[in-house]
């Protein structure tokens, strides 16, 4: 069966096993070379493995084929995508970043990704040693065609689709074509992004069905095999903030706490134990929700 055909079941079992602190990075390894494995039965390796150097601008360093020890992570600066750099870096021996500039109401997550990958950075050496460069991708027109809450000064509410007003078509889509661009220029092998289909909004383009046939479609379009692990898939916010303080500790709850943004308003007036939100919006109470249940000991790191 087709690796982005997977059912649910097969899935959460999965993640069940992942909540093994024991068993997680084993799970994790199996679900990226399958991911891996995949793409090579359609698109065959067509050329050595071998890393572009760290320095080189993705518009000019060499096409060459992905390594499966590197990644290009979807970092917004947000908390989930913070999670997935920590755990990309924890797992990876060389990873790089990409961020989308794309009109968003809260472009204030923008300003918080060189401050959050300084403290990564500065968390263990290791993970200093395997951060590579950073990439940011302009995309205004998605703003312009899209009529979201999102993209728009309006209030969000639930549409007549059944999808909250913040829901952006073809956003994450969008967002995994231009990494992968960048990911064969630069020799990377994985996507790494924070979509979840448990605590979510219910964007069809946060599913894993979704983003595995993308993968597919991905590697056949670049003829190589570039995987998308999404380590938060069937994780809940709570479970969320168990994975982060079981990656960096306290010191990493301290940095999403006080460093990332969540809130769709980009309000960051207030402070919550939980860090900076208007309190009310969907992402923040999200956020919130997830931060006490974690708390009260409903999940363990």
């Amino acid at each position: 069966m087709p690796f982005g055909r997977w059912n649910e079941e097969r899935w959460r079992f999965f993640a069940a096993c992942r909540r093994s602190t024991r068993w997680r990075k084993a799970i994790d390894q199996v679900i990226l070379t399958l991911a891996l494995i995949s793409a090579k039965a359609t698109t065959p390796l067509t050329a050595p493995i071998e890393a572009a150097p760290a320095a080189t601008p993705p518009s000019v360093a060499p096409s060459v084929a992905p390594a499966v020890s590197t990644a290009l992570v979807a970092f917004s600066g947000g908390q989930d995508s913070t999670v997935c750099l920590a755990w990309a870096l924890d797992r990876f021996e060389r990873v790089e970043t990409v961020g989308f500039d794309y009109g968003q109401r809260h472009r204030i997550e923008l300003d918080a990704r060189p401050i959050i990958r300084e403290r990564l950075a500065g968390l263990r050496p290791d993970w200093r040693d395997r951060l590579g460069p950073d990439h940011l991708i302009a995309m205004p027109e998605l703003a312009r065609i899209s009529e979201t809450a999102l993209t728009r000064d309006a209030e969000i509410v639930m549409t007549a689709a059944g999808l909250p007003s913040t829901f952006v078509p073809g956003r994450n889509l969008l967002f995994l074509t231009y990494a992968a661009a960048i990911a064969y220029r630069r020799g990377l092998g994985a996507l790494v992004g924070g979509m979840c289909e448990t605590d979510y909004s219910g964007y069809p383009d946060c599913r894993n069905d979704t983003l595995q046939t993308l993968a597919q479609a991905i590697s056949l379009g670049m003829d190589r095999p570039i995987a998308i692990a999404t380590p938060l898939m069937y994780l809940d916010k709570a479970a969320t903030w168990a994975l982060a303080h079981e990656l960096g500790g306290a010191a990493l709850i301290d940095l999403i706490v006080e460093d990332t943004h969540t809130c769709y308003l980009g309000d960051r007036s207030r402070r919550h134990s939980w860090g900076y939100g208007c309190g009310t919006c969907p992402a923040c109470e999200l956020r919130a929700s997830g931060w006490e249940r974690w708390h009260s000991g409903a999940v363990k790191s």
